[in-house]
């Protein structure tokens, strides 16, 4: 960052007028602004998505840019209520968990540009590619990155990757859609065969 303000600063005349200037930073504000991170804590995650205990698996967003990118984490402990059967003595986090916070975190990236989100869902429609590189175990901390490949206002296609300790431990490629939470089952098969349909 540093280097790009000492290149843009190299390039301004120094006969630039002050207005001139003045307009010059104002732009730079503006496009810094549109890729600043975003954070939001447990309470700001709760009103963006329905999930509760023992099924909210984002604990915190640590950057956003809109329609684009999303980060957050997920502290793994042993008081997860599916270590007790998965597996006694050995306890692993389920891989269909792990894909689940990486698609609870794209909800939040894409439920972000929708304007009666209190009134929807973001459903599952599909999981490509998925591969599980490493067991994810009590003490990890799961740091998700979804970039948006696609989105409609109704449909999207997000890459998720899930990394402990900057070591890759699980990626997939999620398709989803927005549906109302009022007749969400019907929605749902819907959605689903829509998407069938255009495969």
């Amino acid at each position: 960052m540093m280097q790009e303000t000492e290149t843009v600063s190299e390039t301004i005349s120094p006969a630039s007028s002050p207005a001139s200037s003045q307009a010059s930073s104002q732009a730079s504000s503006l496009a810094s602004s549109q890729t600043v991170s975003q954070t939001m804590s447990i309470g700001q995650i709760m009103d963006f998505l329905p999930h509760r205990y023992p099924f909210l698996l984002i604990d915190r967003v640590v950057e956003m840019e809109r329609a684009k990118r999303i980060v957050a984490i997920k502290n793994v402990t042993i008081n997860e209520p599916f270590f007790n059967g998965h597996f006694p003595g050995y306890p692993i986090m389920p891989g269909v968990l792990v894909v689940e916070a990486m698609a609870q975190a794209g909800c939040i990236l894409l439920l972000s540009e929708v304007a009666d989100r209190e009134s929807k869902l973001v459903v599952f429609t599909g999981i490509e590619r998925a591969k599980f590189r490493r067991p994810i175990t009590p003490g990890d901390q799961l740091r998700l990155e979804v970039d948006v490949l696609s989105f409609r206002p109704r449909a999207g296609r997000m890459e998720g990757k899930a990394y402990v300790d900057g070591k890759l431990a699980c990626e997939a490629t999620l398709t989803c859609a927005v549906v109302p939470r009022q007749g969400a089952l019907r929605s749902v098969s819907d959605a689903v065969a829509t998407t069938e349909a255009s495969a």
